[in-house]
């Protein structure tokens, strides 16, 4: 199977990291075990821990910590600020192509007052040594090149060679909020400049999947209560984004199923108004525990879990 973790922020990392601790809960799966793992942004970090078995609590919280402390280490690892203005980089990379076709890509290389290595340094504590190669298994991390306005798949043949926390650093990098990260001489962005997802990418295994389960933070169904015009807008271009996807996969294998799953309207109640506010990580992670009881037993939902992860989802449903 092939498992896809969209972009969402902070409070999408959060919302990722609780679904699949509930799905392993509920089934017995590792999520590790997929034959293919894409991240985009916040869930390419999510993606370096599930390829190294670093998704578990530890990764975030110490026995010590209440909330403040949680949201004020992930605040400390997320905004490492950088002093000075790259004026020309945003008049190369963004205003001036921009005007051309206008759009998302207006704003790249903008001015930003932090940049992502402090990710990539978070990613270096857990993995160690690891986080400088690649997953010995299929793992793709996705950016925007800001030169060629084209996505990066990192970790296929057609792009450079990384080390994984570089690729997350790369993935991650949000207009506006970050820097551009460079990697031998080039700037790449936030993969969700492009996609919010990017599912089509599981094309890339060299044989079909049975299932794709998709985790998308960012293209809800259900519109958000009190919706801002820019929360609307995100998840509308991510809907319709995954879905473009999602056709593609069915057009190259009709036998493969697609689950996707999004957030609820309390989940997305719980990251609101910004998904990359630290203080709203520990809510949306609990609000989503307590949703996916739900959300898993659904019959459409269950079932297809039950199908593709064998006896131990079955053995789960029994006891």
């Amino acid at each position: 199977m092939g498992l896809v973790l969209g972009g969402g922020g902070i409070t999408g990392a959060a919302f990722e990291m609780a679904t699949l601790m509930a799905i392993e809960l509920a089934t017995g799966w590792d999520c590790n075990d997929s034959d293919v793992v894409v991240g985009t942004s916040s869930g390419a970090f999510v993606a370096a821990l599930v390829r190294h078995n670093r998704l578990d609590l530890d990764s975030l919280v110490l026995p010590e910590d209440g909330r403040t402390e949680v949201a004020l280490r992930i605040k400390e690892r997320t905004y490492r600020s950088r002093p000075g203005v790259h004026l020309g980089k945003w008049m190369r990379h963004g205003l001036l192509p921009g005007m051309r076709r206008p759009g998302l890509t207006l704003l790249l290389g903008s001015p930003a007052p932090y940049d992502t290595t402090g990710l990539g340094d978070w990613v270096r504590e857990e993995l160690g040594a690891e986080a400088e190669g690649w997953p010995n298994r299929p793992t793709v991390i996705v950016a925007f090149d800001a030169s060629t306005r084209r996505r990066t798949a990192f970790g296929t043949t057609s792009a450079p060679e990384i080390g994984l926390a570089d690729a997350v650093c790369a993935s991650t990098a949000i207009p506006v909020v970050f820097r551009p990260h460079v990697h031998d001489g080039r700037h790449y962005v936030d993969g969700g400049v492009a996609s919010g997802t990017h599912a089509d990418l599981v094309l890339g295994n060299d044989r079909p999947l049975d299932l794709v389960l998709v985790i998308a933070p960012m293209a809800a169904e259900e519109e958000r209560r009190g919706a801002l015009p820019h929360e609307r807008l995100f998840d509308r271009v991510g809907r319709r984004s995954l879905d473009e996807e999602t056709a593609l996969i069915k057009k190259e294998w009709p036998d493969a199923e697609v689950l996707v799953i999004r957030p609820t309207p309390q989940v997305l109640a719980s990251m609101r108004p910004n998904p990359m506010d630290p203080d709203l990580a520990v809510p949306a992670f609990v609000r989503t525990l307590i949703g996916m009881k739900k959300c898993l037993g659904e019959p459409a939902t269950w079932s297809v879990l039950e199908r593709h992860l064998g006896s131990a989802a079955r053995v789960r449903q029994s006891t």
